[in-house]
């Protein structure tokens, strides 16, 4: 046996880092390359990662095997039948394991009580067994035992054990580099729960459905970046909750996030209140003003309703989010700024720019990374969550216990259009708080009249309907991934979900998942 060979196998090994591929890695170099009929090993239970019966004897369990038949050309890859598994001290794989000590047969023909079957020693022309422990830090892992056709010499012999202690820390190594990853990805699944459970809370954010989830995981990939947004949204779909979730999720977390209503912005007072005005600077400028960039410097700015700033005001915006510098009125200093913009409207922008009202090069410098939020009849699953939060909300607020909601409560409010969205809904649900006095909550909702936001109810889905279409979703999703839940063109990444998200879902709709979902 050549220990250069043995050496080429070592150094192959040592690269792996899975058990089973270091496992079979050694049996096939040793069976191919090293000309040894059949090579075998076998691992203690524990280091199998087989559980071991209730005051169950230790066992040796066979966990890879290579050669061949001399006769047939059969391989003997298969890790089943009668020798899979040896209690410790039983035979010559059992007695190795029990006492660490090594075997070499030269002649097992002169050895036939070593044999369980003596013929088929007789038949592969089988003239050699050697078998070593593998020995990890005082610690038995398993045996390596191989059957050879040719003579196998006390060097050989010995070059065979040092391999075996090298294979037997190659296998240690992939047992260690699997517990890591595995507690790796435990420790990124907890996560990812703890960051769900965050968002799902955190600055009102209230919600599981899939357009919900969409707009989250855009969320998290905007708010690391330093990138104007902008929030696109009818009227009271939270756009000031998703900004301030952009911003404690950036760098800029520890800065301040300056809010301004564009809307409620008398017109000729926009330039003050953005940018401050000096002293004397017009009728009424009695004292110096700091405007809301230079207050935002460090953090965030947050431009709500901004389709309503009058053009002549538009340019001087661009000019500040292009070269962070702007001038306070009646002041000829250049002041420099260094503010994140995170910009919404309700407004069709494009619309605006179309019509005159909005310059274009604001509008594509706004709107480099566009997050439109869903309004909440394309989020029906959700009303019955944030109907909750808003009940335990006003009845805290109000000292009162906290009503539930019954099941007629929920198709009620799941059947509404809600032209105002959330807003609405909180609004709807404050008052049937204040209403109830303690009983039964009844909500006045008025009816739908037909127009933009509603054509699709005039068959309301219920919530049983909506459940079935996010089953039939998520399922199309898993057959194009060809069951794959994780990583690249995965069923999570297709529904812009987080994959321990998406686990949770299909376990919640009792999906079934094929062979191939991992």
């Amino acid at each position: 046996m050549d220990m250069l060979l043995l050496q080429s196998i070592s150094l192959a090994v040592a690269e792996a880092r899975e058990v089973a591929a270091v496992l079979n890695m050694i049996v096939r170099g040793l069976a191919e390359t090293a000309g040894l009929a059949l090579a075998r090993i076998w691992l203690m239970q524990s280091a199998a990662g087989v559980e071991s019966p209730l005051h169950s004897d230790p066992e040796l369990v066979l966990a890879a095997s290579a050669g061949s038949s001399g006769s047939t050309g059969e391989q003997w890859t298969g890790l089943t039948g009668a020798f899979r598994r040896f209690p410790l001290g039983v035979r010559k794989i059992g007695r190795i394991g029990a006492t660490g000590e090594s075997i070499l047969l030269c002649d097992v023909d002169s050895n036939p009580s070593w044999l369980a079957h003596p013929e088929w020693a007789q038949r592969e022309r089988i003239r050699v067994f050697a078998g070593h422990p593998l020995i990890f830090r005082r610690e038995t892992l398993g045996v390596l035992g191989v059957f050879g056709r040719q003579p196998m010499s006390e060097e050989d012999f010995r070059y065979l054990r040092i391999f075996a202690d090298h294979a037997a820390v190659a296998i240690a190594n992939a047992k260690a580099f699997e517990e890591i990853n595995a507690l790796r990805q435990r420790l990124e699944q907890e996560n990812d729960y703890l960051r769900s459970e965050v968002k799902a809370s955190f600055a009102g954010i209230v919600g599981d459905s899939l357009a919900i989830k969409a707009v989250q995981s855009q969320i998290d990939l905007v708010a690391p970046t330093d990138t104007t947004v902008l929030i696109l949204g009818e009227s009271g779909t939270g756009k000031e909750l998703f900004a301030r979730a952009i911003h404690d999720r950036s760098a800029r977390s520890n800065g301040p996030l300056v809010k301004v209503n564009c809307a409620s912005v008398p017109r000729e007072l926009f330039e003050s209140e953005f940018f401050g005005h000096a002293k004397g600077a017009f009728t009424g400028a009695v004292t110096e003003r700091v405007g809301r960039f230079q207050l935002a410097d460090g953090g965030t700015l947050f431009l709500d309703e901004i389709g309503e700033i009058p053009p002549e005001l538009q340019g001087k915006l661009l000019r500040v989010l292009q070269e962070h510098e702007f001038e306070r009125v009646g002041e000829d200093r250049t002041r420099r700024v260094d503010v994140r913009v995170v910009a919404a409207t309700n407004r069709d922008l494009r619309q605006e720019v179309s019509a005159g009202r909005f310059r274009e090069d604001l509008y594509f410098r706004l709107s480099v990374l566009p997050i439109t939020l869903p309004p909440l009849r394309d989020r029906r699953d959700d009303i019955p969550v944030l109907a909750t939060y808003f009940l335990q909300q006003t009845a805290t607020r109000l000292g009162r216990p906290v009503p539930r909601l019954s099941s007629k409560n929920e198709r009620s409010l799941t059947s509404y259009s809600w032209p105002g969205n959330v807003r609405e809904l909180q609004n709807v649900v404050e008052r049937a708080v204040i209403l109830s006095r303690g009983g039964d909550l009844q909500f006045e909702l008025p009816e739908d009249r037909p127009g933009k936001h509603s054509p699709q109810l005039k068959t309301p889905l219920t919530r049983s309907q909506l459940l079935e279409a996010q089953r039939v979703r998520i399922e199309e999703a898993l057959r194009l991934a060809n069951g794959r839940i994780y990583g690249p063109g995965g069923a999570a990444e297709q529904l812009e979900l987080r994959p321990t998200t998406l686990v949770s879902k299909i376990a919640a709709l009792g999906i079934k998942r094929n062979k191939q979902t991992r």
